[in-house]
């Protein structure tokens, strides 16, 4: 299992970007959680195989929602994340 936290820029908040992640990575059994933050982006951490977790880092940088724009998308692989299901976090 890998596990990755990014952040994505761009317009991905209020397009329905969380929504599409959790659809996302359940069709590719990741868990993890999404989360918007303060300054517009858009934090997602994630865990799964690393085949699965390739797919959804691609998926994520094309944009999971035909209604968001990404700018760019940081990746950086964790540690010890274990988590179960994936869901937005407030």
């Amino acid at each position: 299992m890998k596990s990755v936290k990014m952040t994505v820029f761009g317009r991905v908040q209020g397009v329905g970007f969380r929504w599409s992640t959790i659809r996302l990575a359940q069709s590719l059994t990741i868990s993890g959680w999404v989360k918007n933050q303060i300054d517009g982006s858009v934090e997602v951490v994630a865990t799964g195989s690393e085949s699965d977790l390739n797919k959804f880092i691609s998926q994520i940088k094309k944009s999971p929602t035909p209604y968001a724009k990404i700018n760019h998308v940081d990746v950086n692989y964790i540690t010890n994340f274990d988590y179960k299901g994936f869901d937005v976090k407030y």
